[in-house]
């Protein structure tokens, strides 16, 4: 009898132990449920991100009418002529800027805008000091060589001058390029005063 009862008893703790193991295995297995739906819930949302983001990668860039697209910027030649401040201005009023050249590629993309030789604006000038060129956004010519693989080297030979001394050219403290000219060596410096026509930029639209 008495083993009867050592052995109920022994039972009796055997089923508890068990019962209590299948509790917690049931705890965890709802728990780890929870975090499967959290995991997926999340997999979702980063799923739609990357589609939303892949959406926005394969738009396509855009150029007003007129403007030529390179890489993600758009470019406007002129077909008038003034002087580099009139053509600033009406960059600025297009929403651009005169060109400002930081590729070896972008150089060559502006000298060959055009078969016939045309004399146009870049955003390069030494109005502040003689001879130290800057762009128009403040970065001097010589911090873009790494860029442009020497950009010193598209002034033409001899060039920039300031007019070699002579009265009748004045100071020559703006830059200008000849596209067509079937070179890239093709910068020269003129007179900001001068006649010319001008390159424009501004990043192109979605």
């Amino acid at each position: 009898m008495e083993k009867l009862q050592s052995l109920s008893v022994h039972n009796s703790v055997v089923i508890n132990n068990l019962t209590e193991r299948l509790q917690d295995s049931n705890n965890k297995l709802s728990s780890m449920s929870e975090e499967r739906d959290l995991l997926l819930a999340n997999l979702t949302e980063i799923t739609k991100e990357m589609e939303k983001l892949q959406s926005l990668s394969v738009q396509k860039y855009t150029c007003p009418a007129g403007w030529r697209m390179f890489r993600c910027s758009c470019y406007f030649l002129s077909s008038e002529s003034g002087s580099w401040s009139r053509g600033r201005q009406d960059c600025r009023e297009k929403g651009a800027d005169l060109v400002v050249i930081d590729s070896t590629k972008e150089q060559t993309f502006l000298s060959t805008f055009t078969d016939e030789e045309t004399w146009s604006w870049i955003g390069l000038t030494d109005k502040d000091k003689e001879g130290t060129w800057k762009w128009i956004d403040g970065t001097p010519l010589t911090l873009r060589q790494c860029e442009v693989t020497g950009s010193s080297r598209y002034w033409e030979t001899n060039q920039p001058d300031n007019g070699g001394g002579d009265p009748k050219w004045g100071e020559e403290d703006c830059a200008h390029m000849r596209s067509g000219k079937k070179t890239e060596d093709n910068w020269n410096d003129r007179s900001c005063d001068a006649s010319l026509r001008w390159f424009c930029e501004k990043n192109a639209g979605v």
